[in-house]
């Protein structure tokens, strides 16, 4: 049955786009399967979900509630448990709203910044300004990154426990080295102050690398720590916003120090979620201690089957599969998916997935028939 197409969204918000999945694949089997340790049966999942809007024109299609929670669709996935442990900010501003309308809401948030959404196109607001362009304006705010106990939550050890009773994969993460300060002073200022104020980027990491290290250290020598994650968004389809050098000075030290205290107490996977083209500095975040990379981006030149080539059981990666090939034909979505699949089937350390949220655009007919091909390939 389909549905009348409607111009008003009935899923309007982030929140709305949450998907449901059903983890089949326990903890060991998962750390052994990414780490090149076990090879026995593939890893399938949905990272993302869909896009603003595409839930709108799957319920035209005739969407099933179940296809468009994707509580529909089978996939092959960990479970990850969160431990309730805070390395970032804590604390900030009240939050202010500055003005709303049909198209827009602005406001001012924690940091100060004033933060626009557009809701007919997003879910996720940018910042128009930023709160820190000195050593002073960052010597302000410099507190709300400096260790507190109530940092960690007060059940967070039972959290620990409850994760690992339900086999789940024990994840704890850290601010990006660079997505942090770029959220402080924006992108270009940030790439500006590598050159011109070195010394305010080197004080920022090194008291978020602080804070952290305290508070994981106190979890690590509690309770087994599988997964550390970051977040980064540092490149786009050109490349990365820093090179090799700005990682190796900067970067580098922020991430050696952490997850050398978590990998010398049982950590397995570092994990770095950025989008666009990071090939020019996967050299140097192998050095600076990441082994996963999400989520691989094929129309930012990410390919996983050259990256594969090239760096072997060193990187373990998820995601891959060329989102846009979905608003394809049934023979592009099976090209790439014959292209891609069996080098990952034959080498492990990799879930295969699709590289960012699914776009508008993307047929629902297609999409079931991606997950149908994929599962008749990996099975």
């Amino acid at each position: 049955m389909t549905h009348p197409a409607s111009s008003t969204p009935r899923w309007p918000t982030h929140a709305d786009l949450a998907i449901r999945k059903t983890p089949t694949v326990g903890r060991r089997e998962y750390l052994d399967h990414m780490t090149f340790q076990h090879n026995e049966r593939p890893l399938f999942t949905e990272i993302f979900g869909p896009l603003l809007g595409l839930k709108e024109e799957w319920y035209a299609q005739g969407a099933t509630p179940e296809e468009l929670d994707f509580s529909a669709f089978t996939y092959r996935c960990e479970a990850r448990g969160y431990l309730p442990a805070n390395t970032g900010r804590n604390g900030g501003y009240p939050e202010v709203l500055i003005e709303e309308t049909d198209e827009h809401k602005i406001w001012r948030d924690g940091l100060g910044r004033t933060m626009k959404l557009p809701k007919a196109t997003a879910t996720l607001p940018l910042p128009l300004d930023y709160p820190v362009r000195t050593m002073d304006d960052w010597l302000k705010i410099k507190p709300w990154y400096e260790f507190s106990p109530e940092r960690l939550a007060r059940d967070w050890q039972g959290k620990a426990r409850e994760h690992l009773a339900a086999d789940r994969v024990v994840s704890v993460g850290i601010p990006g080295g660079f997505d942090e300060p770029r959220q402080l002073l924006g992108e270009e200022n940030l790439c500006l102050a590598y050159y011109e104020q070195p010394e305010l980027i080197h004080d920022i990491l090194q008291t978020i690398g602080d804070t952290a290290c305290r508070v994981l250290d106190r979890v690590s020598a509690t309770v087994p720590v599988d997964l550390l994650f970051v977040h980064e968004d540092m490149a786009g389809k050109s490349g990365p916003l820093a090179g090799p050098v700005q990682i190796q000075e900067f970067i580098k030290p922020y991430y050696r120090r952490i997850w050398d205290m978590l990998q010398a107490r049982g950590a397995r996977l570092f994990d770095q979620d950025s989008d666009g083209n990071m090939n020019p500095v996967i050299d140097a975040f192998l050095d600076a201690g990441i082994n996963c990379m999400h989520p691989m981006e094929p129309a930012a030149g990410m390919d996983i089957v050259k990256v594969r080539e090239k760096y072997g059981n060193r990187l373990a990666f998820y995601g891959g599969i060329d989102k846009h090939i979905l608003r394809q034909s049934r023979e592009a979505i099976r090209r790439e998916l014959e292209y891609k699949v069996p080098p990952m089937l034959a080498t492990g350390g990799c879930v295969l997935a699709v590289d960012h949220r699914i776009p508008n655009g993307t047929p629902l007919a297609n999409y079931r028939f991606y997950i149908e091909t994929m599962w008749e390939m990996i099975r």
